[in-house]
């Protein structure tokens, strides 16, 4: 089992920077392929990014070019850097873990974007 719990959410004006950080527990993080997602009020939860177990990355189209998503897999974490925020990425962002049927949620983190 993994426990994923993120940080580094807050309040930022448009065309600042944040940098979201996830830290899982357990053991064989290598495996899992991680991933950001975030979730407005009244939207569906959406993809923002995934990095696989061998470090192949892909991005949501909303956030291509402005986020970047990266791991250190001696430390158990996963990052999100976001550049060039805008007032729709407001969401709380939630990292994800999977591994074949098996994934994991941490329990979110408020990002607002607002002057």
């Amino acid at each position: 089992q993994v426990q994923l719990v993120e940080s580094g959410g807050g309040l930022v004006q448009p065309g600042g920077s944040l940098r979201l950080s996830c830290a899982a527990s357990g053991s064989r993080f290598s495996i899992y392929s991680m991933g950001w997602y975030r979730q407005a009020p009244g939207n569906q939860r959406e993809l923002v990014a995934t990095v696989s177990s061998s470090g192949s990355r892909n991005y949501g189209d909303s956030v291509k070019g402005r986020f970047t998503i990266s791991r250190d897999n001696a430390k158990n974490m996963v990052y999100l850097q976001m550049n060039s925020l805008k007032p729709e990425d407001t969401a709380v962002y939630y990292c994800h873990a999977r591994w074949g049927s098996l994934g994991y949620w941490g329990q979110g983190t408020q990002v607002t974007v607002s002057s």
